[in-house]
């Protein structure tokens, strides 16, 4: 066992604190207009190279996380203005409110999975 103190450059758990910091980013993305999800994007990519173990792996799961959700959200976004167009002739008025409920339940469920991230990464678990 070393005397190391943690989050040292060579520790284990080198990167853990720029994690964290991603992590808590992530949750407050919804109250920051998505502004900050992108801050902790950026933090996820320039403390990966240096990240080893666990918080390398929270960092994959974060940039990971942010790409399937951006894609999604651009899926459901385009299909949000289509509806919209169609609204006009009442056809798309289920669909557009069902986008929007899709597009919702998204918002959650990365605010959700960012929260439970944050809780594994402190209980120094994997994502």
């Amino acid at each position: 066992m070393t005397d190391q103190p943690r989050f040292q450059p060579g520790h284990e758990s080198e990167g853990k604190a720029a994690a964290l910091v991603a992590w808590a980013l992530y949750i407050l993305s919804i109250p920051s207009a998505n502004i900050l999800v992108l801050v902790g994007l950026v933090v996820a990519y320039a403390a990966r190279g240096s990240a080893t173990g666990l918080a390398r792996a929270h960092m994959d799961a974060q940039i990971q996380l942010f790409w399937s959700v951006f894609w999604w959200t651009i899926a459901l976004w385009v299909l949000i203005l289509i509806s919209g167009v169609l609204s006009v002739v009442l056809v798309g008025i289920p669909f557009l409110l069902l986008f929007l409920l899709l597009w919702f339940l998204l918002s959650v469920w990365f605010t959700v999975k960012s929260v439970l991230g944050l809780l594994a990464l402190a209980g120094d678990r994997a994502p």
